[in-house]
């Protein structure tokens, strides 16, 4: 970065730069850029939940250090031909900056327009085409790694994608002015298009499915609560109709040698007791597999392909449908949802704890 940006202020007049362009930015250099770099060290720390970004911060210096060297050694260059590529990689990046400008321009006049303009839908959210509700399908997704696989796996006709980044607000403990200042559940809401609390119109709903799609781990779960209370509590008459679903991704995959032509078969399973019972029968059959299983973490861990037909193809997938049946299921649920999330600690510690006995341990992923 400040390579190119030295460069591009060095030769600012034969770029027809003037002092009132705004400075290069780290998008307008990495537009199109596509660059490998191996590092190779014992524990290695990342920064957030995706992983993208090596935060051991000697390792990080002396990476910077090697790449300014070494990109200012080519860029510097004076041989003839590298001198005419470095021309075009700053005429470029300085085409980039000014198609930023211009973008963000058009972007601030688009915001003055009317008050109306505040409906209009979040930006990350990637919607289907149809308008039926009756055959379109809402995934909330955890996290933008699983969105970008989810984005190939599903059929955009019917299926809209909205992600969630980590662990929403637990509305059951927030005030309402909390609520209204949370940004991922006022999403939620305004993308589901029916309103909240007494003033819910579930015939305006704009999904006639709405799927929480996590992750099959411990966060997961708990993602998957904190928006099961968000529905119970503000969108209830969603789940009464029974709109409101659960994904169930595999949690593991076999991979199984020798099938016709020699090609190599797949067996995805959904809990422990079925993966050692399709074991069994591989074992009986005499057909062996590839050790050790693959066991999926996250979402985000599977090719687009494996997503789509273990998970959100209609033909193939499965989904576990949330209900509240009668006012006995009603009743029940609520108390759940007050002990597991309301304010009162105390009860929910004393359920914890008479639980804890009953957990096996075995079963637990460390």
């Amino acid at each position: 970065m400040k390579v190119l940006r030295s460069l591009v202020e060095s030769n600012s007049r034969r770029l027809k730069m003037s002092a009132k362009d705004p400075r290069i930015e780290k998008d307008d250099v990495l537009a199109g850029l596509t660059a490998v770099v191996t590092v190779r060290l014992p524990e290695p720390q990342f920064e957030g939940q995706t992983k993208e970004i090596l935060g051991t911060s000697a390792v990080r210096g002396i990476v910077s250090g090697v790449v300014e060297r070494e990109l200012g050694a080519i860029l510097g260059s004076s041989k003839r031909d590298q001198k005419t590529e470095t021309s075009r990689l700053l005429e470029k990046v300085v085409a980039e900056m000014r198609a930023r400008v211009t973008a963000r321009m058009h972007k601030e006049i688009s915001r003055r327009k009317n008050a109306l303009e505040a409906s209009s839908l979040p930006a990350k959210l990637a919607d289907c085409r149809s308008e039926d509700v009756a055959e379109t399908e809402l995934f909330i997704v955890e996290g933008d790694s699983a969105l970008g696989t989810a984005k190939l796996a599903r059929s955009s006709e019917f299926q809209a994608l909205l992600p969630i980044r980590g662990k929403i607000l637990n509305v059951q403990k927030a005030s309402t002015a909390d609520i209204l200042k949370n940004k991922e559940v006022s999403e939620i809401i305004q993308v589901v298009g029916a309103g909240s609390g007494r003033t819910f119109d579930l015939p305006a709903a704009r999904y006639g499915k709405v799927i929480m799609m996590t992750d099959a781990d411990v966060d997961g779960a708990h993602i998957r609560t904190l928006l099961l209370t968000l529905f119970f509590r503000y969108m209830r008459p969603l789940v009464q109709e029974g709109r409101v679903y659960a994904a169930v991704p595999p949690l593991h995959r076999i991979e199984v040698s020798g099938g016709k032509g020699g090609k190599k078969r797949y067996i995805y399973t959904y809990s422990e007791d079925q993966l050692h019972a399709e074991l069994r029968k591989l074992e009986r059959a005499g057909k062996s597999y590839r050790e050790p299983i693959q066991r999926y973490k996250g979402l985000g861990e599977m090719d687009a392909h494996q997503l789509a037909e273990t998970t959100m193809d209609p033909s193939r997938r499965t989904l576990r449908r949330i209900r509240m049946e009668d006012e006995q299921a009603l009743m029940e649920a609520e108390a759940v949802f007050e002990l597991l999330m309301g304010n009162d600690v105390a009860p929910r510690r004393e359920f914890i704890v008479e639980g804890a006995a009953a957990v096996d341990r075995d079963r637990i992923d460390a």
